[in-house]
């Protein structure tokens, strides 16, 4: 009887399109996707190692596993991911029960290292950086059936202080052109309605053979499936050009929505974050991509308390934040990541007290901008692509606008997948609400 899986998923879009490559690597070598965690042979935890509460529920379900590896030593535990890449001796320190260990360029390599585990004379560690490995012409087996994510590149260059990601994913490599729009014309054809191309600075994306940039696969992708949403991120602010802007104005299956993470609101704080821009810099780009873009959607990442930080820098972001008007954010307070340049060279001299008391300054402040912002949607129609039955009765939808705002409705005729007008009723700081016109 074959071996059954499955995977515990931590962190970005990107880890979760990279459980979608190793559950179509395990099926093509035999193995069988579990419905549900009790029932597996083989448990995957794919880590994330950006934030510190991502490491933190990776330990709570590794010690429930524990339990279970007690009970039933055939049990197989591997870890995946950023967090072996860089700490490969602390997981196996601390959890003595993981069987093995692989990172992100090694999933080809998955299927024969838990075939040959009872042969393994020690716990097996996969973690070699491979500069070529893009997992191209791998069909992912897809969570859903909707919305698809397309990694279109990997690594990072930036080398930002405060994050793991150079370290755990090594040094971008791109997807060639001709791949990308292969692989998303299959994706319409396969009935899907919105893609999502991925890169931890996907507007580094090049095509050196071909001559393009990242405004040049957002084009060509969008001219080939043009019945298709596209959407993008991350975007880094010192790398998005007039030329991808201008693009996303241009081709209407385009979203008008644009994550540009910006961490910090003081230009003292983007530079000792290694960030590559100054505030008056990044509000320039906001200017600019409102320029040929009125309606966009403008979400970022937010970091309080990273080191040395001051009540004035603190201030800087809380006006920042006023000033471009985010539709939402991703907030987080600082913790060291083993690795950065900031963990070897920064104090980490913010009391935690302190970072959490900035934190809940900005939220509270995001959510007041978001309530704002989507009160203002009162009275408009928008164009909705409906995804899911809502999770509070069957007889509602859940669906986004091209500006990636969430917006719930009375189902009526329609069904996930359908994409609809819709009337908005009402408004939260985080959820629109209406009736299909």
């Amino acid at each position: 009887m074959p071996s059954s899986f499955y995977i515990h998923t931590f962190g970005c879009q990107m880890n979760q399109a990279d459980s979608e490559i190793v559950t179509a690597l395990l099926r093509a070598e035999g193995f069988v996707p579990s419905a549900d965690e009790t029932n597996a042979d083989i448990v995957l935890l794919n880590s994330c190692a950006v934030r510190e509460n991502a490491e933190e529920r990776l330990g709570n379900i590794l010690m429930h596993l524990k339990g279970r590896k007690r009970r039933c030593k055939e049990l197989v535990i591997g870890v995946l991911g950023c967090v072996p890449q860089f700490e490969r001796e602390r997981v196996f320190s601390d959890y003595p029960f993981v069987d093995f260990i692989v990172g992100p360029d090694n999933y080809r390599e998955l299927a024969g290292l838990v075939a040959g585990l009872r042969e393994a004379v020690a716990r097996p560690a996969l973690l070699d950086y491979d500069q070529t490995e893009t997992y191209a012409g791998i069909e992912p087996v897809r969570a859903g059936s909707i919305s698809a994510f397309l990694p279109v590149m990997r690594g990072c260059n930036n080398h930002c202080a405060f994050c793991v990601v150079p370290v755990t994913r090594g040094r971008e490599r791109s997807v060639g052109f001709e791949r990308v729009v292969a692989e998303v014309v299959a994706l319409e054809k396969a009935g899907f309605r919105e893609v999502t191309l991925l890169g931890q600075n996907v507007n580094s994306w090049r095509d050196a053979e071909k001559g393009l940039d990242f405004a040049g696969l957002l084009e060509g992708v969008s001219l080939a499936v043009p019945s298709m949403r596209i959407r993008f991120t991350t975007s880094h602010p010192k790398d998005i050009s007039e030329a991808l802007v201008k693009v996303i104005a241009a081709r209407p299956n385009l979203c008008n929505h644009i994550h540009l993470p910006v961490q910090s609101g003081s230009s003292r704080m983007l530079d000792l974050m290694k960030r590559g821009h100054t505030r008056e810099e990044y509000l320039d780009r906001i200017a600019m991509i409102r320029s040929y873009i009125p309606e966009v959607a403008i979400t970022t990442d937010l970091i309080a308390g990273f080191c040395t930080e001051t009540e004035k820098d603190h201030r800087e972001t809380l006006s920042l934040m006023e000033a471009v008007g985010y539709d939402t954010a991703f907030m987080f307070h600082y913790s060291v990541r083993p690795g950065t340049w900031a963990a070897r060279n920064l104090p980490d001299d913010v009391p935690d007290t302190v970072k959490k008391a900035r934190l809940q300054e900005i939220i509270e402040l995001q959510n007041a901008i978001s309530r704002e912002i989507f009160q203002r949607e009162i009275g408009k129609t928008v164009e909705v692509l409906a995804e899911a039955e809502s999770k509070r009765s069957e007889s509602m939808l859940m669906g986004r606008t091209p500006e990636n705002r969430v917006v719930v409705f009375s189902r009526g005729r329609f069904n996930p997948s359908d994409t609809l007008l819709v009337k908005i009723t009402g408004a939260t700081s985080a959820t629109l609400s209406g009736e299909a016109v």
